[in-house]
């Protein structure tokens, strides 16, 4: 049976059917909480209404946030790629972007293509050394938390790499829940659904059964490979087709192929600066991720863009 954790910037509270109970533990990291298994079972006597709550991310910084590119066979097509040979690749992003599911985003002035993506965030419960071997990731992934991406595709494409252009302040939101599964919930990994609107336009909807490349077992198995993880660490999974950003068409890439690199980059953003998806300021963008039928719900985060001046 699955466990909804809250937290606010003082406290932490597992969700109950009539509001939230404060958990009685001394725990003021993820990590810390994840250990304290006991405090989190005896919170039982609501104590507060959710939507009283200030809530913050329930994954706290610093920690690691290690993300899946390209992971949704819908998005590797949209981004002009072959799900059957697309690579299983990360890319990492500071935890100094992680905040909360209604804070803000915020957009450096030097940004122009501020971009969005819903993935399923897994929230590591157990050391995981390098050559550690993985054979039921519920063993290792405590829970499961709403993720939004952010990207500023003007700073990604030029440098080849995602480090910066993903790693803003407030350029990852989490929550509002970290949802701690037993075996037989993460068996229903596959069920989920992710949803994404701008102001009411939906813009991502995708059930991971239908879409997902790469599961959380391989992706641990590889990870494990090269890189440590520890309880309280974050692994992004992965957005579905729907984003601002899509692959050129076919006969476009062939012509932008013979140009010099800043003649590409130029006519490549003066096209983009056209495209309304990108988030302006002021936008209100709603992720959720939930089964269909609400058996398993991490909830639904509500972020408002702000350009800083």
């Amino acid at each position: 049976m699955s466990t909804s954790i809250l937290r606010t910037a003082d406290a932490w509270y597992v969700a109950t059917a009539d509001g939230a109970a404060k958990i009685a533990t001394a725990a003021t990291t993820t990590a810390e909480l994840l250990a304290d298994r006991q405090a989190i079972a005896a919170a039982v006597e609501t104590t507060d209404r959710v939507e009283d709550l200030a809530l913050v991310s329930p994954v706290t910084a610093p920690c690691r946030v290690v993300a899946q590119m390209t992971n949704f066979a819908s998005h590797v097509t949209d981004a002009g790629m072959d799900p059957k040979t697309v690579p299983l690749t990360f890319f990492r992003k500071t935890s100094g972007s992680i905040s909360g599911p209604t804070d803000d985003i915020v957009k450096p002035p030097h940004v122009t293509l501020l971009d969005y993506e819903v993935e399923i965030g897994l929230v590591i419960g157990r050391p995981m050394p390098v050559g550690t071997e993985v054979d039921h990731p519920h063993e290792y992934v405590a829970g499961l938390v709403v993720t939004n991406d952010v990207s500023a595709r003007d700073v990604q494409l030029p440098q080849t790499q995602f480090y910066e252009a993903k790693s803003y302040p407030t350029f990852t939101p989490v929550g509002p829940a970290l949802v701690l599964l037993d075996a037989d919930d993460f068996a229903r990994f596959g069920d989920l659904r992710l949803t994404l609107s701008v102001n009411g336009e939906p813009r991502q909807d995708s059930v991971v059964a239908t879409d997902m490349v790469y599961r959380p077992l391989a992706a641990l198995r590889a990870l494990t490979r090269f890189q440590r993880l520890d309880p309280g660490d974050l692994v992004l999974t992965g957005t579905p087709a729907g984003t601002a950003l899509s692959a050129p068409p076919k006969a476009v890439e062939k012509v932008a192929a013979l140009l010099p690199t800043a003649v590409k980059w130029k006519l490549f953003f003066k096209g983009q600066a056209k495209n309304p998806k990108y988030l302006a300021d002021g936008d209100v963008v709603r992720a959720r991720v939930a089964t269909d039928d609400g058996a398993i719900d991490l909830g639904t985060q509500r972020t408002t863009v702000r350009y800083a001046r």
